[in-house]
């Protein structure tokens, strides 16, 4: 379309020049001239110092042409070209296009007799109206570049939000479905071994299996409250002490210890709270089979420590080895996000500890 468009200007332009001259009976020479000064318009946009050149050529041939023709129309091609070198010229190019279509008008004003101030002012005003003008479109692609570049940020912003959301779902999954089949195992374990001793300790074992499947199926549910954005159970401390309860009712030697201011925690922050004993406890049911478990939370003026300790290994743990480390993972991306900081590894005695530390406020940006 551009160059269709540069063609269209070019014969037009000709049309113009020579329909000038037939009007004023100007010669051969003449209307050659005038169809060059026309033509040249085709250049203007892709070649603007050749198309000036050329123009500057033509005027002054029509100005010494023997019947020294300059009709009114060839001036309109003047403001023309003018308006294309101050459009397309560079910034550079287009004031050395000024310089020369003015000083070649004021020329052929000169030989042909007319005013001088119009042969100045005319090129003078369509190039700084061409300028404006080219000035005006560059912003307009630098805007257009810009929108397209954000509209690429914003694409890959969604992307990586989706994926962070995903990895976000499967680390709530992994903490829920993991505690909960860590006890289940273990207390079916049970179950199995005190089946033909005692009935009533293996009513007592299947009852914490399916307190730990309500467990789940309550986390379950919070968890698509969560992600569903409905007004469900706000995330409070108190629920570590419910998971800690069951945790004990299954068999596992756990205490609570806890100290401090714990109220006007933000949300996500009791709620990592609450992930982080569960992955502590799941831990100790996993590898350290019969060893205490101590959590301690306690509230500072401006943070939350959260603590879960447990001895070395007494007894064979029939879940050993059956973690993928995605648990401490999650919580290590769930502290962050909270601003805190966590902690994790063997203590000197051969157990270990998991800790972590999250403000109470989120931190403020600098402005």
């Amino acid at each position: 379309m551009p160059r269709r468009a540069d063609l269209l200007a070019g014969l037009a332009g000709a049309a113009v020049g020579i329909a000038g001259i037939a009007i004023e009976g100007g010669g051969a020479v003449a209307g050659a001239a005038a169809a060059v000064f026309g033509g040249a318009l085709c250049l203007s946009r892709p070649h603007p110092p050749v198309a000036w050149l050329l123009s500057c050529a033509a005027m002054l041939a029509l100005a010494v042409d023997e019947h020294g023709v300059m009709p009114f129309v060839l001036w309109l091609l003047v403001i023309v070209h003018a308006l294309g070198a101050g459009r397309w010229g560079g910034r550079r190019s287009g004031v050395v296009g000024l310089v020369a279509l003015t000083g070649t008008a004021l020329a052929a004003a000169w030989i042909t007799g007319d005013a001088g101030v119009p042969a100045f002012l005319l090129p003078v005003t369509a190039w700084a109206a061409g300028r404006a003008l080219g000035e005006r479109e560059q912003v307009a692609a630098r805007l257009a570049e810009r929108a397209r570049e954000l509209e690429a940020e914003r694409e890959a912003h969604a992307r990586l939000s989706v994926r962070y959301e995903r990895a976000r779902i499967a680390s709530e999954l992994h903490d829920i479905v993991a505690h909960a089949l860590s006890v289940m195992v273990v207390q079916a374990g049970a179950g199995q071994r005190l089946s033909a001793v005692d009935p009533r300790l293996t009513a007592e074992t299947f009852e914490a299996i399916a307190g730990a499947a309500r467990e789940a199926e309550a986390d379950m549910r919070r968890l698509v409250e969560m992600l569903g954005d409905v007004a469900g159970e706000p995330p409070d401390l108190a629920l570590v002490g419910e998971l800690v309860s069951r945790a004990a009712g299954s068999g596992l030697d756990v205490s609570l210890r806890l100290e401090g201011d714990r109220e006007s925690f933000r949300p996500e922050v009791t709620h990592v709270a609450y992930r982080l004993v569960q992955e502590g406890l799941t831990n100790a049911l996993r590898h350290a089979s019969g060893s205490s478990v101590e959590v301690r939370l306690r509230g500072v003026r401006d943070e939350l420590l959260v603590e879960v300790v447990n001895g070395p290994q007494t007894c064979a743990a029939p879940l050993a080895g059956s973690g993928t480390g995605n648990g401490l993972r999650g919580l290590h991306e769930r502290v962050s996000a909270c601003g805190g900081s966590l902690e994790a590894g063997p203590q000197a005695d051969g157990g270990w500890r998991l800790a972590a530390r999250m403000p109470r406020r989120a931190a403020s940006t600098a402005m």
